[in-house]
């Protein structure tokens, strides 16, 4: 049995379904079922969430029970007075706008059934939703002042659905229950199931292209593990998963680090994990850090406004800024002189506080050392891009972004500082997957900044290991369920 779905006697009307065994709350809390295999799926479906209620007491010991509960505890709470309106990312208030901007009326009331919605026009944003607060049945309120704001979110209980909507949640249900069963085909060989969370959308900025994703899940086959490609908009079946790996640009402010906490509160394997994508995201935070472990890194200022003018005097131009949350280049400059600093500064300040300067260090190329589970798994260069002082180029315009050719060489072959001062750094962040670049001058090795999810493209960080390299991360995603799962028995 893989799924469970606690609802009262009375509560009969939407099931049965495939391979889901219908429960009494009651009979739930009053029997720890030993043949329940960790990891099985709990949909709590009862009639009250309240504190201290039996829908949370049947998600809060489901969770203690090594099970999978939907809606979980923090779930429940999330959607307990207010506090769901502040969990509404800035992503989301657009879709709202673009989604609600038909409505005549200055309410509505949006419901969402194990993520559909009668409208087929609200399905992008029930979607949105339902992945954001993860509940079979939920409510939502809007209410228009200048704008639609969220007002109040709620997980609605079976015996409060409408008759007339009955038909559909049902259908719903039935369409859900159908995909977990059969849209997802398990090897029988296959002892765990892996996420890989992907966006087509981002095209030649995407952490792994469509060759390497390819790999990624045949070398999970191999392993005996059933990968499976999701996007954000699959949010909402992301705990019918052992593990998830994360291969969309990462952000704090931003859906892969809302999943990545989700899916590890959950007791999934998670890589990139919150923590990390926490660390690794922020330059300010990595300055301070590579500096308190005595790491070589070139000279770099934290700047504020206070300070601006009097660390100005210390700069020999040109200058590197960086936005705290920069990635792939974006969000670093490079300021010629003082009126250039000044006036770059005053831009970063409009959304950031801190701001990081670093003297600039010219070099045809930037080691990248691939770190997984604190040892370095591939080495590469990374040249900069032509007539360019950066790896990438953006061009005005948002047209396709030029890229400097990378070699890549075997381990053993790069420079051993390097390595090492690599390994070192990553290890100050975690034991997940980094890409540690670092600049040589000299003879010297400084490491520019730790990244939580390194590019694995076919033929670039590939080159040597080739189908080895991605065998080796799907094995360390083995070990860490099996450890994981050895120590919640």
């Amino acid at each position: 049995m893989n799924a469970i779905l606690v609802a009262e006697n009375g509560d009969d009307w939407l099931g049965p379904f495939y391979d889901v065994e219908t429960v009494d709350p009651r009979d739930y809390l009053a029997s720890n079922d030993a043949s329940l295999r960790r990891g099985t799926r709990i949909y709590n479906l009862s009639r009250s969430y309240g504190y201290q209620s039996i829908g949370y007491y049947v998600s809060l010991l489901a969770e203690a029970r090594g099970h999978r509960p939907f809606p979980d505890v923090s779930t429940i709470q999330d959607l307990h007075g207010s506090a769901a309106v502040r969990l509404v990312p800035q992503s989301l208030e657009d879709l709202i706008q673009s989604s609600l901007k038909g409505v005549s009326s200055d309410e509505f009331v949006l419901s969402v059934y194990f993520g559909a919605n009668f409208a087929k026009k609200y399905d992008k944003l029930a979607k949105e939703l339902y992945g954001l607060f993860q509940a079979p049945l939920l409510c939502f309120h809007f209410s228009r002042r200048s704008k639609w704001r969220l007002r109040r979110a709620s997980a609605l209980a079976l015996n409060s659905i409408p008759e007339g909507h009955r038909d559909f949640v049902a259908d719903a249900a039935a369409e859900h229950f159908s995909r977990r069963a059969f849209s997802r085909p398990k090897r029988k060989s296959a002892r765990y199931d892996l996420a890989i969370l992907h966006n087509p959308e981002e095209g030649d900025l995407a952490p792994s292209d469509e060759s390497a994703l390819k790999k990624l899940v045949k070398a999970a086959a191999a392993e005996g593990v059933s990968a499976e490609l999701i996007t954000r908009q699959d949010s909402g079946r992301i705990l019918e998963f052992d593990a998830l790996f994360i291969r969309e640009t990462t952000a704090v402010n931003h859906h892969t680090y809302r999943l990545a906490r989700r899916a590890e509160a959950a007791g999934m394997v998670v890589i990139d994990d919150p923590l990390s994508i926490l660390r690794c995201t922020n330059k300010v935070y990595l300055a301070e850090l590579l500096n308190r472990a005595k790491i070589p890194t070139p000279q770099t200022w934290i700047v504020h406004r206070r300070n601006a003018a009097e660390i100005a005097q210390e700069f020999m131009f040109p200058v590197v800024l960086k936005r705290p949350d920069s990635a792939f280049s974006q969000g670093v400059v490079k300021a010629a002189d003082e009126q250039e600093l000044s006036s770059r500064l005053s831009e970063f300040f409009e959304t950031s506080e801190l701001v990081i300067a670093q003297q600039y260090m010219r070099t045809d190329f930037d080691w990248r050392i691939g770190v997984l589970d604190g040892r370095a798994i591939f080495a590469c260069k990374y040249h900069m891009a032509k007539g360019h002082w950066q790896i990438a180029k953006h061009n005005a315009g948002g047209s396709k972004p030029q890229f400097g050719k990378a070699d890549t060489l075997p381990v053993e072959l790069a420079p051993r500082k390097a390595v090492a001062t690599a390994v070192k750094a990553a290890n100050l962040i975690g034991n997940g997957l980094y890409g540690v670049d670092i600049k040589e001058a000299d003879g010297q090795f400084y490491v520019i900044e730790v990244n939580d999810n390194p590019n694995l493209d076919s033929g670039v960080e590939d080159a040597i290991l080739r189908d080895d390299l991605y065998r080796r991360i799907m094995e360390s995603f083995v070990r860490r369920i099996e450890a994981n799962k050895q120590s919640n028995s």
